[in-house]
């Protein structure tokens, strides 16, 4: 590899580790007894417009397999609720309880607060070149994976 490919290689693992880690240390601080897999799960339903299991699994990119164990755990830890469609009983619909609305309160937050230290700290709006790579970077991950 070249010496920009190792760098840059580098420079995004890194920054994604220090999120993950500043992350759970912060949501942690705050009360929260989730693991950050278990938030990002609560955040894909959140965030999912069928709010099925398969809808779900497609949005984080992992198995059926995958997401059933996570959502089991968070069954049992009562942060969500399954339920069979009426109308379809082979499709599993996911609800999120009022403890999980609040632990993503908490998780809003957080990147609320990173995203607004960000931009004062390295002063982010004016640097529309920094901007512009990110979405690029960004976009090249959701085409390619």
């Amino acid at each position: 590899m070249s010496r920009s490919k190792d760098v840059i290689n580098e420079l995004l693992v890194e920054v994604f580790n220090h999120i993950l880690s500043i992350e759970g240390q912060t949501l942690k601080e705050r009360g929260v007894k989730l693991s950050m897999t278990e938030v990002h799960v609560l955040e894909a339903i959140n965030n999912s417009t069928l709010k099925t299991m398969g809808d779900v699994a497609r949005k984080l990119r992992i198995t059926l397999g995958t997401l059933t164990t996570s959502i089991d755990v968070l069954v049992r830890k009562k942060y969500v609720i399954r339920n069979r469609a009426k109308d379809d009983k082979r499709k599993v619909l996911l609800h999120l309880t009022d403890q999980a609305l609040e632990v993503l309160k908490i998780h809003e937050g957080f990147h609320d607060e990173m995203i607004e230290s960000l931009m004062v700290d390295l002063n982010i709006e004016k640097d529309e070149a920094l901007v512009k790579s990110l979405e690029n970077i960004s976009n090249y991950f959701k085409q390619k994976y």
